[in-house]
């Protein structure tokens, strides 16, 4: 039968829109990062991976509570992938980062989340551990590759989260065998600890209960906001308790309110805080005396200005970059991680499989990771920390990031027994 002049044109037209369709399509693939497929080399590809790039996510604090820590975590991250790039990049692509600010508000890491959750194929930065956990259902279903800034046992049990180093308990438990083996502290004495209420304090806190029970300690708590600057109560309590140490598990701004109110009332006993609890930049406020004064840290990570070769090159390279800039523990945090995602990157084109399962699985793939950085990791036990080794450092005003180490990385007795409670 033959076609009518008006029907051919009909038909012309629809082939043109369709083909219109499809260009757009592609056009959208390729901007919000493509959407699947295999290139010429034969990899596979998905979220986030296009012909000539990697767009990597990250979701910082820029604006709120751990603002500085953010940006010295972001600045790191930069330079490492700036100088990944320089040597040829991954898999023969370019690695983007594509920043969010949500200013350590859930509601703003959730949009964030949003915005970057279609176009990168995974996140090497998400500081918060609050902000995680509520995002844990939207992670999984996405099969979204994080690196979380924050070390609450809620986050373990997820494949596709990487907790990396210690968890805040494991830290708490290796302080009080610190404090005990090294500060005098024994049985039957007071321990106090001032905690965030949330994810954060309440992972550290079950640590001190069960180091405080296994030492034969009694424990004195005081729970705060994130918003409470002012620790005048806080450590007027420990005062009537008569503790013999403190443990501190919130921001800096509160571990500097907690040690100057501390010392003005003539409590000179250690204080030791979580691996958020401080910043170099304090030492440049009055607060800098009392923080000088029996105050330490419990961390997986080496400082940076530990003596080892990988560490004194971040801080000199960082030092270059940036400067004038602190150079604090989060500079050696943020560009370890992303050499971590890096790695995993490489491994998975190395398997030809740059998809989010496919990078997850390069790298859990990894049982005793070790960069140089002080702290193998075992990447492959989903329910558990990758490390159980916590260092202890000290603040120095005269050491770069003002810290120093005062005890090797080193996993106590109590630590090795405990069970951690991994999240679901």
């Amino acid at each position: 039968m033959k076609r009518s002049a008006r029907g051919t044109r009909a038909t012309a037209l629809a082939a043109a829109a369709a083909l219109a369709l499809g260009l757009a399509a592609g056009c959208s693939e390729k901007a919000t990062g493509g959407s699947g497929g295999t290139d010429a080399q034969g990899v596979k590809t998905g979220p986030g991976v296009t012909a000539d790039t990697i767009r990597v996510g990250v979701e910082t604090d820029l604006t709120g509570v751990y603002a500085p820590l953010g940006k010295s975590l972001t600045q790191a991250q930069q330079m490492y992938f700036e100088e990944l790039n320089a040597a040829g990049g991954v898999c023969g692509r370019k690695v983007e980062l594509v920043v969010r600010d949500h200013g350590y508000d859930v509601q703003r890491a959730m949009s964030g989340y949003s915005e970057l959750s279609s176009s990168v194929i995974g996140i090497a930065q998400f500081v918060g551990s609050p902000m995680v956990t509520a995002l844990k259902q939207r992670i999984t279903s996405d099969k979204m590759f994080v690196l979380p800034n924050a070390w609450s046992t809620t986050l373990l049990g997820n494949q596709y989260i990487q907790v990396t180093g210690t968890t805040y308990d494991v830290d708490m438990i290796n302080a009080l065998d610190f404090l005990t083996k090294q500060k005098g502290i024994k049985k039957g004495d007071k321990v106090g600890h001032v905690y965030f209420e949330g994810d954060y304090g309440e992972s550290a806190l079950n640590g001190s209960k069960y180091a405080t029970e296994q030492l034969g300690l009694t424990l004195v708590e005081q729970k705060i906001k994130a918003t409470d600057n002012d620790m005048s109560a806080q450590v007027a309590a420990l005062k009537n308790a008569g503790v013999k140490a403190i443990l501190m598990s919130a921001g800096p701004r509160q571990s500097a309110s907690l040690a100057g109110v501390a010392r003005a009332k003539g409590i000179l006993v250690p204080i030791v805080t979580s691996n958020s609890g401080f910043s170099p930049q304090l030492l440049q406020t009055p607060a800098a005396k009392a923080l000088l004064a029996e105050f330490y840290m419990a961390t997986a990570g080496a400082p940076i200005g530990a003596d080892l070769p990988p560490v004194r090159k971040i801080a000199d390279s960082y030092a270059k970059k940036y400067p004038g800039q602190p150079r604090d523990n989060a500079v050696v945090n943020g560009y370890t991680n992303a050499v971590i995602f890096a790695d995993a990157l490489k491994k998975a084109c190395a398997a030809k499989d740059l998809t989010r399962e496919g990078l997850v699985k390069a790298h859990r793939s990894s049982t005793n990771y070790d960069g140089g950085y002080g702290t193998p990791m075992d990447f492959s036990k989903v329910n558990e920390p990758a490390t159980r080794k916590s260092y202890i450092l000290r603040t120095d005003a005269k050491a770069v990031g003002g810290l120093v180490v005062e005890r090797d990385a080193a996993e106590s007795e109590a630590a090795e027994t405990y069970k951690v409670p991994a999240g679901t």
